[in-house]
């Protein structure tokens, strides 16, 4: 589909790309050519993922550790990218999100999805974009976003509205950034399975049934779709394109409107089921996270 070494001189950070999309994406990158740089708040996943991507495509992957809800932490990873050389792309991909009903959520569960989704994107954007304003260097932004930003979602409303913002965000500043040569797009994805979103969002015995069966393509994503839209809007040839947001998710959001929708019939019960399951799959992560967030520096 696409030239080999088309990314060849390349250098592009990837948020959250220790696993799932950002792993992804990232490994598809690396595949054409650039060197990676993936950032992320747990060591050994980073650095399992750096060993795996390495391996599989032969480049160069640097894995960073930060946590991008601080943005001293973030601009000192940056600075630290800058040491090797100016990066050439940003791909906001970190994120977290987890359903609830909204009268049930905590100041605290709301701040720990809009830290992430949206203060974080935009720390990461403006620490890098400053410094190719200052530097006179073009630079292409890639943000992943959700069909939510169309349609809004009940039962992840942080998420929403964070999404909705870095949606905002793409389209503000492919204006105003456009006369430094600095374009923006995102992506709102479907369901692309992957094991944290899945533990998350729809917790239960067969979590995508209903998904597959209303989605007029009949299936969910493959991510292999998902990186290669993402390689096209990132690579030099149709640097026109800016402040678009494209949806790849089968149709799903035309023909169905929001996302979890059927979790109206919840009762009580399904929900404290799913309470614990979130919570135990929050522990898991929290274990493997091991980042002096003052650092921001390879693991």
């Amino acid at each position: 589909m696409f030239a080999p070494g088309i990314f060849k001189g390349h250098r592009i950070l990837v948020t959250g790309g220790g696993s799932g999309l950002g792993k992804e994406i990232g490994g598809r990158l690396l595949e054409l050519g650039a060197t990676l740089y993936i950032c992320g708040r747990r060591e050994s996943v980073l650095r399992d993922a750096a060993d795996e991507l390495q391996q599989r495509y032969e480049g160069q992957v640097v894995p960073l550790a930060v946590d991008i809800r601080d943005a001293k932490a973030v601009d000192a990873m940056v600075a630290r990218i800058w040491e090797d050389g100016p990066l050439t792309g940003l791909v906001n991909n970190a994120a977290g999100n987890f359903v609830s009903r909204t009268e049930d959520l905590s100041a605290n569960g709301f701040d720990a999805i809009a830290d992430i989704v949206l203060h974080g994107t935009f720390y990461v954007t403006q620490s890098v974009g400053k410094r190719w304003i200052e530097q006179k260097r073009k630079g292409a932004v890639l943000s992943i976003v959700t069909t939510w930003v169309r349609t809004g979602s009940p039962f992840v409303v942080p998420s929403a509205m964070s999404k909705a913002g870095v949606d905002a965000m793409t389209k503000s500043l492919a204006t105003e950034w456009g006369r430094h040569g600095i374009r923006f797009n995102a992506i709102a994805p479907g369901i692309f399975p992957t094991e944290g979103a899945t533990a998350r969002l729809r917790p239960g015995s067969d979590p995508h049934a209903r998904e597959i069966a209303d989605n007029p393509s009949g299936r969910l994503g493959q991510m292999h779709e998902l990186a290669n839209l993402a390689a096209f809007l990132m690579a030099d040839g149709c640097e026109w394109l800016s402040g678009e947001t494209i949806a790849i998710d089968g149709a799903y959001h035309l023909a169905q409107g929001a996302y979890f929708t059927h979790y109206m019939e919840w009762g009580d019960e399904q929900w404290r089921e799913s309470r614990e399951r979130i919570k135990a799959q929050t522990e898991a992560d929290r274990k493997q996270r091991s980042v002096d967030v003052k650092a921001g520096g390879q693991v």
